[in-house]
Formats: C-alpha cells, structure tokens, sequence
C-alpha cells in the first residue's frame, strides 16, 4: 500500500465512493486528469488493495432484510484456539455482515442482518449455541436507522 495517498488518489476514491459506477472517462474529469493518467492511477490503488472491490448498496427495508441486530460476544474460554474456531465459524455465516474484535465488556462485536426476530433466534440456535464452547451474547436490537455511510471521510473535513 502506498505510504502516502496523492490529492488525485483522494478525490478519485471521494468519487468512487459516491458512484462506483462511473466509468474511467467520467471518473478522469471529476478528478480533472486525463483519461490514461486515471486509469493507471485506479489500477494501482485496485493492485495495492487501497479499493478492495466494488460493489452495490442493496436497502435493507426493500430486500426484506430490515431487521439488525448488535450482537456483544464474548468468549468464556479465552486461547488462539477458541478465538480461531470463532471466527472461521463468523465467517460462514451470511447473516453476519460486519465482526469486530473490540475493547470492553465484549470480545467481538458482530452487525447481524435478518429478516425477522425468529431468524435471529434460528441464528443464535444454529451458530452460538453449537460451538464447541461456551459464549455469553448480549443482543441490541436496533429501533430506527439514524445514519448509515460507507464513505470514508477522506476529504480532511470534520
């Protein structure tokens, strides 16, 4: 990865992050560069692994995915094996959108995408509660989406 990104490398991404589907042309007037300048450019940030991938934001409401749930775990045994079979399990679960290792009362906190209350007790049944392991789980429900972003803030606002 580059040690530093330069100012076109920044606005090619603020871009990127807004429409994902631009295409290179569009992209190089954005960023004000020319075409082949910003192709090379995005092909280096691609190669780097600064872009990951490019994807579409799909809204949860419409995909009658509307429920999530904040799930605080945290593991009873604590070694690199109990950790390592956690995870590779997390991993395989699609209902699991995001995991994070984290400080506090909880090891890992995890963002659970479902349809509905009962699929989240089906994943707890299912996941949680057949690891080879105990677990404590403290569930959140969320009540209403105030905000969601994707988007980095790259452009040295506050």
């Amino acid at each position: 990865m580059p040690a530093a990104l330069s100012e076109i490398d920044v606005k090619i991404l603020i871009a990127l992050q807004e429409d994902s589907r631009l295409t290179v042309q569009e992209l190089a007037d954005r960023v004000g560069t020319s075409p082949s300048s910003c192709w090379r450019r995005l092909k280096s940030l691609e190669e780097t692994g600064v872009i990951r991938r490019y994807t579409a934001l799909v809204d949860p409401k419409a995909a009658s995915v509307g429920e999530c749930v904040f799930a605080h775990v945290t593991l009873d045994r604590h070694s690199a094996e109990t950790a390592a079979i956690f995870i590779d399990t997390v991993r395989k679960r699609p209902e699991v959108l995001e995991c994070y290792a984290v400080s506090g009362d909880a090891d890992y906190l995890l963002r659970v995408a479902v349809r509905a209350i009962a699929d989240y007790n089906r994943f707890l049944e299912e996941f949680v509660f057949q690891l080879p392991f105990q677990v404590r789980i403290r569930s959140n429900f969320a009540l209403k989406e105030i905000k969601f972003e994707t988007a980095l803030p790259l452009g040295g606002g506050a």
